[in-house]
């Protein structure tokens, strides 16, 4: 059985609010390595670690597409968006990161 493949444009923050917009095939993968620094650059320098908004595309292009639509938008605009579906800015991954944590004898006891 061949599972359909999604792609996500997604928005991430920090304290701050500083936005950051981006698409990915694996959303849970790619927080987690927003939430842990594995990406250099603004990513880490602005500690970008919460997820408030995603949206989910059959198609890469579609995703692409909507990237560059909201990359296009004013600070406002895309405060907006993100308010008409997470008012409290809550972290949409809150607990999906796990599955990537290593295993520790700890965990295991």
């Amino acid at each position: 059985m061949h599972s359909r493949r999604y792609y996500y444009l997604y928005i991430m923050t920090n304290r701050s609010k500083t936005l950051y917009t981006g698409i990915t095939s694996n959303l849970s993968k790619r927080v987690f390595q927003h939430k842990n620094g594995t990406f250099p650059g603004f990513m880490s320098r602005y500690r970008i670690d919460r997820l408030v908004y995603y949206e989910r595309f059959v198609h890469v292009g579609d995703a692409m597409r909507r990237e560059k639509q909201i990359k296009g938008l004013l600070r406002m605009k895309k405060i907006a968006l993100i308010v008409s579906l997470n008012p409290e800015w809550k972290d949409l991954s809150e607990g999906w990161c796990d599955q990537y944590r290593p295993v520790t004898a700890a965990r295991n006891a």
